[in-house]
């Protein structure tokens, strides 16, 4: 578990310029039409020094692509992304939208 929440501080570094901290891990499950869309934990993590926020939320997932196993996903907590649940939401939305553009 170390390792991970190491892992994802370094992608937060490396996308938003600032060192944090650990805080919790959410367990997360979002529905849609009665079917498990996305299920697992979310990492909330305190910012230091960031312009905007003192907060992120942060995960890492499998993929499809064989070249690129595994993504990382980092959410800033800006509103209306004011949890975990939300953080994730937004990143299904876009990650559908990403999907529809590549079609």
């Amino acid at each position: 578990m170390a390792h991970y929440i190491e892992e994802l501080r370094e992608v937060i570094r490396r996308l938003h310029g600032v060192e944090s901290t650990h805080v919790e891990s959410v367990p997360v499950k979002e529905s849609f039409q009665g079917k498990t869309v996305w299920e697992g934990l979310v990492e909330v993590f305190d910012l230091h020094g960031h312009p905007e926020t003192h907060r992120a939320y942060a995960w890492i997932h499998e993929t499809d692509d064989p070249k690129n196993p595994k993504r990382h996903v980092t959410v800033l907590h800006i509103p209306p992304i004011t949890s975990a649940i939300e953080a994730v939401r937004a990143a299904i939305v876009k990650e559908y939208r990403e999907q529809e553009q590549k079609s």
